[in-house]
């Protein structure tokens, strides 16, 4: 079962090396408290472990998606109902 990452922004990037504010924008996070979700690659552990003092981070197991049930067709016009 695929696992993803729920990553939190907790701390402002103001004040740290640019390196690690484009780090915070590349995964995606802009403004304080905004959360985001990722697949647990290693690439996405190393951006998190490189800014790990301004997020926060939390495992999420997800199920098997399962397929969308299928939608009743649309009525044309001058269809009866």
């Amino acid at each position: 079962m695929p696992s993803r990452l729920k990553i939190t922004l907790v701390r402002s990037p103001i004040g740290y090396h640019h390196e690690q504010k484009d780090t915070v924008k590349a995964l995606g996070l802009g403004k304080m408290w905004h959360t985001v979700e990722k697949d647990d690659t290693p690439d996405i552990r190393g951006m998190v472990h490189k800014v790990r003092h301004l997020v926060s981070v939390e495992a999420v197991e997800t199920a098997e998606a399962a397929p969308a049930p299928a939608k009743a067709p649309r009525r044309q016009k001058g269809d009866s109902a």
